[in-house]
Order: C-alpha cells, then structure tokens, then sequence
C-alpha cells in the first residue's frame, strides 16, 4: 500500500502567528529541535513557514536584530501545502516542483495537521528518493536563491 503524507509527516508541529518576535521562534526551533515553523493565522490554517535561514539570511545577514522584528518580516508566503491524505509520491512532486526542503501538512478543513522534511523522506522513502528530492530542490532556476 503506497504511503500518505500522514504516515510520514511529523505530527502536531510547533507553529507560531506572524506577530511571533523572531527571537521567540528561534527559541521554538531549538526547544522542537527543527530549522522551520509553520505560520497559522486564528483558525490554525498555514499562512506561511519560517526558516532559520530565512532568520540569518533576511535579518541577521542584512545588519538588524532578530528581538527587534516578527516573523512577518521574513516568512515565506504564499506558503505550499499538502493534504493528509496527499500519496507521498505527489508530497515529492510538489516539493520538488516548487524546490522546498519541508513542506506542512492539512486537514480536511485547511488547518495544519503536520509538516513533512527531506530527512522524513530519508527515513522513508524508495533507495535513491530523497537524493532525487535534494537533486531536483537544489536545481539551477536563474532565479535568486536565500
């Protein structure tokens, strides 16, 4: 039986609204021990994702102080989900297709149920799958990377 993105996605993640000081997500990713938190507004849908990349790359690297600035300042939006019930065949396409390394994971209603990684793609996968994902996310677009 093919998996689904509920059978591979960590559930229940850590996430925070976009009003989350950047100091406080920071502290989030290492008390969860994760690089990134999904971004929900009041009903618990996805809004956006921030990375810790996108922490030094947007904030730190450009001179400014993460406790002076939220979430809002660096996340990255539109964000890209999957269903939980999404094959987890389609969950590599689409993560490949828009070159993300984690994607979070929804309901039926939209909220968000869980997030799925490369390394959960590791633990999981066919031989060879998530070197393919690094492969296909890692591709020269032309476009400017973080």
């Amino acid at each position: 039986m093919a998996k689904l993105a509920r059978d591979v996605m960590t559930p229940d993640p850590a996430c925070c609204s976009a009003t989350t000081t950047l100091d406080q997500v920071a502290k989030m990713m290492i008390q969860n021990n994760c690089g990134a938190i999904p971004i929900i507004d009041s009903s618990n849908q996805p809004i956006g994702l921030v990375t810790d990349r996108d922490i030094v790359c947007r904030v730190v690297a450009e001179g400014k102080n993460p406790n002076g600035y939220t979430v809002d300042s660096c996340m990255t939006k539109p964000i890209v989900t999957v269903r939980a019930d999404t094959p987890l065949e389609q969950v590599i396409l689409t993560m490949e297709e828009h070159q993300i390394r984690r994607v979070p994971v929804v309901d039926d209603s939209g909220c968000c149920a869980g997030i799925i990684a490369q390394a959960d793609i590791a633990m999981v996968g066919r031989p060879g799958q998530a070197a393919e994902l690094l492969s296909e996310i890692s591709r020269d677009t032309g476009r400017p990377s973080l």
